[in-house]
């Protein structure tokens, strides 16, 4: 039986990527689920861009999370906890979410954020206050939320995105109703990520070996 093409690159810049993700995947996705994945993150990402600079980088990044994800997935799941952080732009309090539970858990979760309608980028306040808090976003981006990325989730904790909200069964659901931090003040942007910090706590309290 032939096998089927990869899908078209729709950047050839991408391919140098396929290449290298195909190698790293080799095993657990074949070159054309990860050429299909690739090339659908680039698409994804380039529907909010404002600038297409560092949309090769960018999906990359992306495909390499699915990739993962979809590993994962593949494995039933073994392994680490995995908490998905999903609101709907993906700019600002999921983005706060996943840096502040990166920074607590120390490695004993996988963590990943994403959003319904994702925004063009991480809003500059929010940046600013996971700055101060000791978390650098300097390699934050907004991402679309995926089929992998939800499917590979242990845990999902939703903040605003409402019935876009992703229900898949076999899942534990969060919902903190933490208000939005776009538009507001800096004062205000601080006390959102006081609110979200507190929840992290309380979720880590409930995670394997805390």
């Amino acid at each position: 039986m032939t096998a089927s093409p990869s899908p078209a690159l729709p950047d050839q810049r991408l391919a140098t990527g396929a290449v290298r993700l195909a190698a790293r995947h080799a095993g657990h996705s074949s070159p054309e689920t990860v050429q299909r994945l690739l090339a659908d993150s680039y698409l994804r990402l380039a529907e909010t861009a404002h600038v297409n600079t560092h949309l090769v980088v960018l999906a990359e990044r992306l495909a390499t999370e699915r990739l993962n994800a979809l590993a994962h997935t593949q494995a039933a799941g073994t392994g680490i906890p995995r908490v998905l952080f999903v609101c709907s732009h993906n700019a600002g309090r999921s983005q706060m979410a996943a840096a502040l539970l990166g920074l607590r858990a120390g490695g004993r979760v996988v963590v990943s954020s994403a959003g319904t309608d994702p925004a063009a980028e991480v809003e500059p306040e929010v940046a600013q206050v996971l700055i101060e808090a000791g978390v650098a976003l300097q390699d934050a981006y907004p991402k679309p939320l995926t089929d992998e990325v939800i499917q590979a989730a242990d845990i999902v904790v939703t903040m605003g995105c409402g019935d876009a909200c992703p229900v898949v069964p076999g899942r534990r659901y969060l919902d903190w109703p933490v208000a939005d931090p776009d538009g507001v003040s800096v004062t205000a942007v601080r006390a959102i990520r006081d609110e979200i910090d507190a929840h992290i706590t309380e979720l880590l309290a409930t995670l394997p070996g805390a």
